[in-house]
């Protein structure tokens, strides 16, 4: 399956909205109703709750506009629907193991929802794009910034 665009997974698309929803509903409501108030109290100039409202107004405007240019750049992407799982494409779940034998598993997701703690890689990441359409079997090189590195696709899964 070719991936066009700025490919995400349903959950990672809902995390982004939820976070938009959260922005948006409740945090910059109760900012502004902090601001009004401060602003009602008099002298501005001096006034903390009235300084530090405005500069996080300013904050949650400027993560709603970067979730909103994210989510309406997104292609949602399910992984489940993958038709050809016996290579590596957007979604899938790889164990990998390199020239000493040793495993790692990572998952090849949206650039907006990578988290190496997790072993969650983006799709642009230097792994994810030496991995994309490779078999179990296949090895690959990854240019790393320490050197390159060869992997072998141990297996591949979807889910």
């Amino acid at each position: 399956m070719k991936v066009k665009g700025n490919p995400i997974t349903p959950a990672g698309y809902a995390t982004l909205r939820a976070r938009y929803d959260v922005l948006l509903g409740t945090e910059r409501p109760k900012v502004v109703d902090i601001v009004s108030w401060a602003a009602g109290n008099g002298d501005r100039s001096e006034n903390g709750d009235y300084i530090y409202g405005r500069k996080r107004l300013r904050e949650i405007d400027r993560e709603l506009s970067h979730l909103s240019r994210r989510m309406k750049a997104a292609r949602v992407v399910n992984p489940a629907d993958q038709p050809d799982t016996t290579r590596v494409f957007f979604g899938a779940t790889v164990t990998i193991a390199d020239e000493d034998n040793v495993h790692r598993t990572v998952t090849i997701v949206g650039d907006d929802e990578a988290d190496a703690g997790k072993s969650l890689i983006g799709w642009g990441s230097p792994l994810a794009r030496a991995l994309r359409g490779s078999s179990v079997g296949d090895l690959r090189s990854v240019h790393l910034p320490a050197g390159d590195k060869e992997w072998e696709v141990m297996s591949i899964a979807y889910g």
